[in-house]
């Protein structure tokens, strides 16, 4: 492959005019802390079960997961007021938005409130709000619980994104790169929030999935500031959104199948879910880059902030596309300490990679400038971003 015409595109590492940057990020977890090696038996003694086959299996999903700490709303205090939830069929999807829709407010008033404190400018400066979560239901939603919790201007134009899973995140960052740069000088809080117990169940055999969100996904929130035109006295922009596009691979509809019930929210992931992936990566990704405009590039020499929605993804992400282990070592670093966040977990993923990037250039290593933002999720959709490191 070819490299990037840096001419064409701007070697210096500033934001290119009108085009959206990522100004700063923020993020907020509940305080339980769950350690992966102590769940297994955490779970069971808490949904008093007692069935060696689940037991064992579980036991197996959680070492493959690869996750080791992660963390919940669900405490002690919650069981004690609502024990039916550890109870078959015994809690209402009413009992468990009465515990989400506080809990994702609190953890996205946190993270906002990080980080607009990372930010250095005054709240009054946001002019438009993008919350994403598929862990609650109201209305109205919950992006109007997050303006009044924050004391957002009742002027702030909103935008709710709910129920997209996983690929919320890099749909929600989509989303506030076109109000940012079809609003000159407008500012957007980005803000993601998330919890398991909206399908938090005990164990059966009818619902063998159950155990693998019991071994992989986590809690809490994720923040970020989008706007163009950085000021250059009072904004430090750290990744420019170049281009973005979304795609859905028809009928795959199945393949991530998630239902609001009585009990809660099911979901059921294919079998097939890795190799779907694997087979359409590259060609999205050719798609993303060519529809950038940019010169074919060697992947290795590209970031990868990838979703990290399970070890399997993430493994036949970097056979398929021949990357080097360390392309993927933001997504891994933020599956081993969150677990599968859903839409939060993109904001980790960056984190972690602007992290790793100012430790290549510490060391002289150098770092990628160029890279893809990538998830996916239900429909089977594919999320991706085309994205500058500005991080000097």
């Amino acid at each position: 492959m070819g490299s990037i015409d840096a001419a064409e595109l701007g070697s210096e590492k500033k934001s290119n005019p009108g085009k959206a940057t990522i100004l700063a990020f923020g993020k907020a977890f509940p305080h339980q802390l769950v350690m992966q090696e102590y769940l297994v038996d955490g779970y069971f003694k808490t949904t008093n079960c007692d069935d060696p086959e689940l037991k064992q299996k579980l036991t197996r999903l959680s070492k493959t997961t690869t996750v080791k700490t992660r963390y919940v709303v669900m405490s002690e205090e919650i069981l004690r007021k609502y024990p039916e939830l550890a109870i078959e069929g015994g809690s209402t999807v009413t009992q468990r938005l009465d515990i989400c829709n506080n809990a994702v407010t609190e953890m996205a008033v946190e993270a906002s409130r990080a980080c607009i404190k990372n930010w250095g400018r005054s709240i009054s400066d946001i002019t438009h709000l993008v919350y994403v979560s598929s862990s609650e239901a109201r209305l109205p939603g919950g992006d109007l619980y997050l303006a009044k919790g924050l004391g957002l201007s009742p002027e702030t134009h909103r935008v709710l994104l709910y129920f997209i899973g996983c690929s919320g995140g890099v749909a929600g960052l989509r989303v506030a790169k076109d109000i940012a740069e079809n609003n000159p000088g407008s500012r957007v809080l980005l803000a993601t929030s998330e919890t398991t117990i909206i399908g938090f169940k005990p164990p059966s055999v009818d619902r063998p999935y159950d155990l693998v969100g019991v071994a992989l996904f986590g809690d809490g929130a994720g923040a970020m500031i989008i706007g163009s035109d950085p000021d250059p006295i009072s904004e430090k922009p750290l990744f420019e959104l170049h281009t973005a596009i979304q795609n859905f691979l028809p009928d795959t509809e199945k393949t991530i199948d998630g239902r609001l019930t009585e009990q809660g929210i099911n979901f059921k992931l294919s079998r097939e879910l890795p190799q779907i992936i694997e087979d359409n990566v590259e060609g999205f990704c050719k798609k993303l880059i060519g529809k950038a405009g940019l010169a074919q590039k060697d992947y290795n020499q590209m970031f990868w902030a990838v979703h990290p929605g399970g070890p399997a993804i993430l493994n036949r992400m970097e056979k398929r596309l021949n990357l080097s282990p360390e392309k993927l070592s933001p997504s891994r670093r933020a599956l081993m300490d969150y677990g599968n966040a859903s839409s939060n977990s993109i904001v980790y993923v960056l984190e972690y990679m602007l992290e790793e990037s100012r430790k290549a250039k510490n060391t002289n290593e150098g770092e990628d400038e160029w890279g893809l933002i990538l998830a996916f999720g239900p429909g089977v959709t594919f999320e991706g971003i085309v994205a500058r490191n500005l991080d000097v």
